[in-house]
């Protein structure tokens, strides 16, 4: 089937009985669907149903499971309760108050996002800012919090399904440019979601102009995250308003900044299709470079196989291999998340497989508390089998590139599980009080009282494993 011209339309829970494959489910399968997607977000469309599914394989079809809820994403019990409410009970209210239940008991905002990564202005929260890390800062425009199709890992999903108080958002960039003129050591901001990519141009203009300003001249950078790329391709070739976005682009080079579009693929199969292809060449021919990303997830991607296509086909196209993620800690992660040694082993197995220009990925990696941690290698020394961790990115820039060791446990899945090696009590970055150069950083972000309220929430170091 011809896809290229395909108008977009999603399907929500709402109504995905219209579409064709509804028929194609079995009872069982149908009844997962209305029960989960009462409490993950659910979302897709022709393209991902028409071209990325193979429908004689499900339910084991990993685009399918990338994107149709299942009951094992919940716990069995939470299951069985939600759905004898929903399907017969059809009390609103007492399924809204179970929702509820299920969605805090998920960590609805791993690794301090919403308590350690809000910055300050003027004494006053930007709940549509992150600053997590010193040169970086993510952004999130309210025109952009949806997606052409959701995930159902997704560690954002709580800007998905209606919990405002765990959002993040902000109406304009008018906030964005005020930080950032107060802040010149950022050089990089990541406009994030949701997809920025859901933004006609004009919209997305609004926000990306101001940034161009030349006030903001120490920002380098200007990334947008992105799932477009793999689930409507159509976003930068046949859409009424691509060649706009890709001239939006063309302008971002041209001022002298680079743009990155970090790229979600998930899956080889999404970068097999034509308009897949043909997407990645538009966009890299505006001189904007795009990088791909994706976790390792149960279910979906674990055959090293698929991971060395997918790194091999990006890179013939233009596309710059940058992170294997270990899967976040939130949301379904019981049923999506592997051991960290496997996670170690799947990447090994995959890297060696491709060339040279490929090996610009870096994995796997974890977005935990403290930063980004990558798991170097799995070795033994002084007789003791240890992990080789170090932090590709931190809160404290002074522990990035610093070699450190955990015991290894060949069932932690997610950093916080592990323990120092060689009967340490603690990890290096684990001090019992910040440095100097952290409490002025810290300050220079938020207010002191805030900085307290910090302090008082965590155990041992204000900057430690949450």
């Amino acid at each position: 089937m011809n896809t290229d011209n395909l108008k977009f339309k999603p399907y929500t829970r709402h109504t995905i009985r219209e579409s064709p494959q509804w028929e194609k489910l079995t009872e069982e399968q149908r009844e997962s669907v209305t029960v989960v997607s009462r409490v993950l977000p659910f979302r897709v469309n022709p393209y991902v149903m028409d071209e990325l599914i193979d429908w004689d394989n499900i339910p084991d079809d990993p685009i399918y499971r990338l994107t149709f809820p299942h009951r094992d994403m919940l716990k069995p019990h939470e299951y069985e309760v939600l759905r004898d409410l929903v399907l017969s009970d059809k009390d609103e209210q007492k399924i809204e108050h179970r929702v509820r239940e299920i969605r805090m008991r998920m960590n609805p905002h791993p690794a301090g996002q919403m308590t350690h990564n809000v910055p300050y202005l003027d004494g006053r929260p930007l709940s549509g800012l992150q600053h997590k890390y010193r040169e970086t800062v993510l952004f999130f425009p309210k025109a952009g919090q949806s997606c052409h199709a959701y995930c159902t890992f997704c560690f954002r999903w709580p800007q998905f399904v209606g919990m405002d108080e765990l959002k993040f958002d902000a109406k304009d960039a008018s906030e964005l440019v005020e930080y950032l003129k107060r802040h010149k050591d950022v050089t990089d901001i990541l406009i994030t979601g949701g997809d920025p990519m859901v933004m006609n141009t004009r919209a997305l203009a609004a926000y990306i102009e101001p940034l161009l300003a030349p006030e903001l001249s120490h920002i380098y950078n200007i990334r947008i995250g992105t799932k477009s790329v793999a689930y409507w391709p159509h976003r930068f070739v046949s859409d009424k308003d691509a060649d706009d976005v890709l001239r939006l682009f063309e302008k971002v080079v041209a001022s002298g900044k680079n743009l990155a579009l970090m790229g979600h693929y998930n899956h080889p199969a999404e970068l097999r299709t034509s308009i897949a292809q043909q997407a990645v060449r538009r966009i890299v021919s505006t001189g904007a470079t795009l990088r791909m990303q994706a976790p390792l997830i149960r279910h979906i991607n674990e055959d090293p196989a698929g991971w060395a296509e997918l790194w091999t086909t990006g890179v013939k196209l233009g596309a710059i291999p940058y992170y294997m993620f270990v899967e976040r800690d939130t949301g379904p992660s019981h049923y999506f998340e592997l051991p960290l040694a496997k996670a170690y082993e799947v990447f090994q197995a995959a890297y060696k497989q491709v060339s040279g220009l490929a090996r610009t990925v870096r994995g796997p990696s974890m977005s935990a508390h403290p930063g980004k941690v990558v798991i170097d290698g799995i070795v033994t020394l002084g007789g003791e089998k240890v992990f080789a961790l170090q932090f590709l990115q931190a809160r404290n820039a002074d522990w990035v590139r610093k070699p450190f060791y955990a015991k290894f446990d060949s069932k932690a899945t997610w950093f916080d599980q592990l323990v120092p090696a060689f009967g340490e009590d603690k990890f290096f970055f684990q001090e019992s009080s910040p440095s100097p150069r952290e409490e002025e950083a810290f300050e220079h972000r938020i207010p002191l009282t805030a900085l307290k309220r910090m302090r008082e929430t965590q155990t041992g170091s204000h900057l430690g494993v949450s």
